[in-house]
C-alpha cells in the first residue's frame, strides 16, 4: 500500500523562518509518509484530493490565491486533513475562514527561551510519548484569542516558566478540532531549525498529522467551485 500522501507548503511573504528547510527534512524523514514540498500557490488550484493532509509548516503573510482558498476550504470541508506548525498562524489574516479552521491567529512572542509545556491530554497521538511536563525552548506564541471552548487543547504554555508571557494562566499551545468533515491540528512549537532534530518534538508533529490525516469519509470536491462551508470563500 503507497504510503499517505502530505503536500506541505511553505511559502510565506512575511517573516521567515530559516527552519523550514530542517522542518522538511523532519517530515521526510518519518518515513510513513510522501512529502510533496512546495512554495507555489497554484499546487492549490488544482484538486487537493490524492493527498491525506495539507501542512502549512511556517507559512506566513497571504499565501494563497482566491482559487486556492477555495479549494483548500472544500478540501477540508469535504473531509481532508490540516495541520499548521508554528507561524502557520501568522498566515491569511485576510481570509476569515482561515482564522476559523487554525482556531486562533498568532499575537505576539517574547524572547526565544526555555520553558514549560504542560500536558493536558495524553490521549491523543500528539502527546502521548511526552512526560507530563515538556522542557521545550521556544518562542511561546500569544495568540489573539484563546482558542479553549471551540478545540481541544493538547498542551499548554505554563507561563511562570518563562518571561514575557501573554495570556496569563489559560494559554493553549497545541490542539486538534474538526472542521466540516475534516481534522485540523496546530502547534505553536517549532521555531528553531533544532527542534526538528529533537525525537520529542518529531513524534509530536508524526502524531498531529497523522491523526489529521486519518481515513475519512471519500471526497466530493469538483472543479474550483467544490464545496464550501459559509464563510470558506476569498472574502
Amino acid at each position: 500500500m503507497a504510503a499517505p500522501a502530505l503536500l506541505v507548503y511553505t511559502r510565506t511573504t512575511d517573516y521567515r523562518h530559516d527552519s523550514i528547510p530542517a522542518g522538511v527534512a523532519a517530515l521526510r524523514a518519518l518515513g510513513d509518509l510522501t512529502v510533496d514540498a512546495t512554495e507555489d500557490p497554484a499546487a492549490f488550484e488544482e484538486p487537493l484530493d490524492g493527498y491525506a493532509a495539507v501542512v502549512f509548516l511556517s507559512t506566513s503573510g497571504e499565501v494563497l490565491t482566491p482559487a486556492g482558498r477555495r479549494r483548500l476550504a472544500a478540501y477540508v470541508e469535504a473531509g481532508g486533513g490540516f495541520a499548521g506548525v508554528h507561524a502557520a498562524a501568522c498566515t491569511e489574516y485576510d481570509w476569515p475562514y482561515y482564522g476559523e479552521l487554525l482556531g486562533a491567529r498568532f499575537q505576539g512572542h517574547p524572547a526565544f527561551q526555555p520553558g514549560r509545556a504542560v500536558i493536558e491530554d495524553h490521549d491523543h497521538p500528539a502527546t502521548r510519548h511526552l512526560p507530563a511536563v515538556w522542557e521545550v525552548t521556544d518562542e511561546w506564541y500569544d495568540f489573539r484569542t484563546n482558542p479553549r471552548g471551540s478545540v481541544r487543547v493538547l498542551l499548554s504554555a505554563d507561563e511562570s516558566s518563562y518571561d514575557g508571557g501573554g495570556m496569563g494562566e489559560d494559554h493553549p499551545l497545541a490542539w486538534c478540532r474538526e472542521q466540516g468533515a475534516g481534522r485540523v491540528f496546530y502547534t505553536a512549537l517549532g521555531h528553531a531549525a533544532e527542534a526538528y532534530d529533537d525525537p520529542a518534538f518529531r513524534a509530536h508533529l508524526r502524531g498531529g498529522i497523522t491523526w489529521a490525516a486519518a481515513p475519512r469519509p471519500v471526497s466530493t470536491e469538483a472543479g474550483a467551485g467544490g464545496r464550501v462551508s459559509p464563510g470558506g470563500g476569498p472574502t
